[in-house]
């Protein structure tokens, strides 16, 4: 068996991987963290799904394909020029909606008022910065999922001791279970007690 040979691609994505290229965003998810995330957002029929770091919508179209017609998807970035090519190819799914803020007073709006039962956070807040504000709205059952957690070649030099420091911050997560996978670029998945 071959992890890189991933069937059912969304019908968008070569497209935005293409706009991607053109654009020079070198932060995407790769295809097989895509297709862990469409498994995981298809448990959960009509869902609640935050993504944390839309970028230009590659991880967001593997969401979407596994997502029920019920289920919704609230997604954030602070960068306008790499969310527009999401709008582009994407924005005529109702159940997304694209949010051009700051990460971390996105998160802050959302306490006390929602839940989620996939949240990928592939952005500093809600992953490096303010990971108990990302918990915080996850519901019971919920998944939280990381990537980028193995050495990647656009890491800069001082990027390894933070990776090191989440990790142990999330091993000592009580009220949660999680496993590390060493494939593709390096997962984290948690689930809430």
């Amino acid at each position: 068996m071959k992890d890189t040979t991933i069937p059912h691609i969304p019908t968008e994505l070569e497209s935005i991987e293409q706009a991607t290229l053109e654009l020079g965003f070198s932060m995407a998810s790769d295809r097989q963290t895509g297709a862990l995330l469409r498994t995981l957002v298809a448990s959960k029929p009509d869902g609640r799904v935050l993504e944390l770091g839309t970028g230009t919508g590659l991880s967001t179209s593997w969401l979407l394909s596994g997502m029920s017609e019920e289920a919704v998807l609230e997604s954030v970035d602070n960068d306008g020029e790499a969310v527009s090519i999401a709008e582009r190819f994407l924005g005529h799914d109702y159940r997304v909606t694209f949010s051009v803020k700051d990460g971390l007073t996105f998160l802050k709006s959302l306490q006390g008022k929602s839940k989620f039962d996939v949240i990928f956070a592939d952005s500093w807040p809600g992953k490096y910065n303010d990971l108990e504000l990302a918990l915080n709205v996850l519901n019971r059952g919920g998944f939280y999922v990381i990537d980028d957690m193995l050495p990647q070649p656009n890491w800069p030099e001082d990027h390894p001791p933070k990776v090191a420091a989440l990790l142990n911050t999330i091993d000592a997560l009580e009220g949660y279970h999680l496993t590390r996978l060493c494939w593709s670029t390096g997962i984290i998945l948690v689930v809430k007690e």
